[in-house]
């Protein structure tokens, strides 16, 4: 999906969903938007094709939901804009690749999560170790 659809997509949802509290998905002819309210009136918000479960998009949509506090803090806007990496990280580990849900828990997602930090930063220190024996090498 280009760019400019997603976009287009997202600029169509506040429309479709209007004043309506009482429903957590809205369809169009093409597509099916899952969504729920958190805190400080936030949308999170799953754009799914209408052929898709939509038991299944609602179970991964509250998977998500639970992802965010944990890995944010909380779920105000700030605390989501400084840690958005790691949320883009924690959604890839709830996500394939062609957008389908894996069969994870919380727990085994923040495990994940903290495991890939430390391998980062295994992965940084020795790099710095490496180029501090190359200085040590040309003085």
């Amino acid at each position: 999906m280009t760019r400019m659809r997603v976009e287009g997509l997202m600029a169509a949802f506040p429309k479709l969903v209007g004043h309506s509290k009482q429903h957590t998905f809205v369809e169009t002819d093409t597509v099916r938007y899952v969504y729920q309210i958190m805190e400080n009136q936030l949308f999170l918000l799953l754009i799914t094709t209408k052929a898709s479960n939509i038991v299944k998009d609602l179970g991964t949509l509250r998977l998500v939901a639970k992802v965010i506090p944990d890995v944010a803090g909380s779920v105000s806007e700030n605390a989501i804009h400084e840690i958005a990496f790691e949320l883009i990280f924690a959604f890839d580990e709830v996500l394939t690749a062609g957008g389908y849900k894996e069969d994870d828990t919380l727990t085994s997602i923040l495990s994940d999560l903290l495991m890939d930090r430390h391998k980062e930063k295994m992965a940084l220190m020795i790099e710095d170790d490496k180029k501090r024996e190359a200085k040590k090498m040309m003085n």
